[in-house]
This record gives structure tokens, C-alpha cells and sequence, in this order.
């Protein structure tokens, strides 16, 4: 596999997941909300690593050939972040310092997988872009090459997420205020995102 378009997609990857989006908005959302920053982060790793392992065992292959089952998971995703946006809005988040209960850091981990596993975006890094970088002829098999790639993505993630929900609650938690607006401008950004992919998917746009 060769150096250079791993680390091309690398530079791909980190572009990505620095360009406020869902990830932001639900992490800076969880971490001011008092839950665990690295049960949110747990929770987005996770579905990363669930795209990766449909990706590396060719599933991903047989989704990106059906128009119909991406249109299915785009509009799927994009409801999902547009009622995860419309929580949050809801009960926009007061900070409470540590982690309620162990229920809330497993609801906070399967939102983290709905989140991330469903991010239209993400599907289409991981089923369109993802196998472009990769080598048939390459010295490694193809599915160790999309594993290699889903990992690093996956791996760059964990770490900016865990940074930025950190600084998050360091900075903001001496600001009650300033962390409700950010809570409700995350709820905001999440379902304008959600309505626009879904109104995107049925126009064909």
C-alpha cells in the first residue's frame, strides 16, 4: 500500500472531521450537557468502526452499487440528525459537572453510533472516496487496505473529538450561559443539516 495515498487520505480525513458538522455539534453537545466526554467520543468511534468493518467485508461494495439502499441510508441518516437536533434544542444542555447515571453514558454512546454510523457525509467517505484510495494490484489485499484507511479515519477522529469535547468543558463550564448557546446553536446546526440532506436527497440535488 502505498505511503503516499494513505497519506493523502489522511489529509482528506482531517479536513473532514475538522469542519464543524454533526460530530461537533453532538460532541460539544454531550460534553456541556455533564456527560462523559470520552462516552460521546466512544460513541461516534464506534460507528466509524462499524462503516470500516462493512467496508473491509465488501457489504459497502454492494450498498454504494444500490441507488436505492443509499438513498434509503441518506434519508435515514438525515431524519436521525435532524431529531438528534430537535433533543438538543429541547433541553438545551445545563452542565452538570460529571455523568448523571451509567444509563445516560450508554444512551450517550448509542446516540455517538446513530450520529456518526448514519452521517451522510461519513457513508459517503467510507462507500465512495475511501475504496479510491486503495490499490487492487497493492501488496496488501484490498480489504486490509479499507480496514488500514477506516482505522486511521476512525483512530483521527477519536482524537479530535476527545481534544475539542475536553477544551469544550474546560472553557465553557465557568460559563453557564456562553454552554446553553452553544448547546442551542449545536441543536440548531444539526437538525438546519438533517432538513437540508433530506430536502437534498428528494430533489435530487
Amino acid at each position: 500500500m502505498a505511503t503516499s495515498a494513505v497519506l493523502a487520505f489522511w489529509g482528506l480525513a482531517v479536513l473532514l472531521i475538522v469542519v464543524p458538522g454533526p460530530d461537533w455539534a453532538f460532541t460539544l453537545g454531550a460534553t456541556l450537557g455533564g456527560r462523559p466526554v470520552l462516552a460521546a467520543v466512544g460513541g461516534l468511534v464506534a460507528g466509524y468502526a462499524v462503516l470500516t468493518a462493512v467496508v473491509a467485508a465488501g457489504i459497502g461494495a454492494l450498498v454504494a452499487g444500490s441507488s436505492a439502499a443509499l438513498t434509503t441510508l441518506a434519508l435515514a441518516g438525515s431524519g436521525y440528525l435532524a431529531w438528534q437536533g430537535v433533543t438538543l434544542l429541547r433541553r438545551p444542555p445545563e452542565f452538570a459537572g460529571v455523568a448523571r447515571t451509567a444509563a445516560t453514558s450508554r444512551q450517550t454512546v448509542l446516540r455517538g453510533v446513530g450520529v456518526s454510523g448514519l452521517n451522510p457525509k461519513a457513508l459517503l467517505l467510507f462507500l465512495a472516496l475511501l475504496p479510491q484510495f486503495t490499490a487492487p494490484q497493492g501488496g496488501w489485499p484490498q480489504p486490509v487496505q479499507l480496514a488500514t484507511l477506516g482505522c486511521l479515519f476512525t483512530l483521527t477522529c477519536a482524537a479530535f473529538y476527545t481534544l475539542l469535547g475536553t477544551v469544550a468543558r474546560t472553557v465553557l463550564t465557568t460559563h453557564p450561559s456562553a454552554a446553553r448557546a452553544i448547546g442551542r446553536l449545536s441543536g440548531t446546526a444539526m437538525l438546519v443539516l438533517g432538513l437540508f440532506l433530506v430536502t437534498e436527497r428528494l430533489t435530487g440535488r
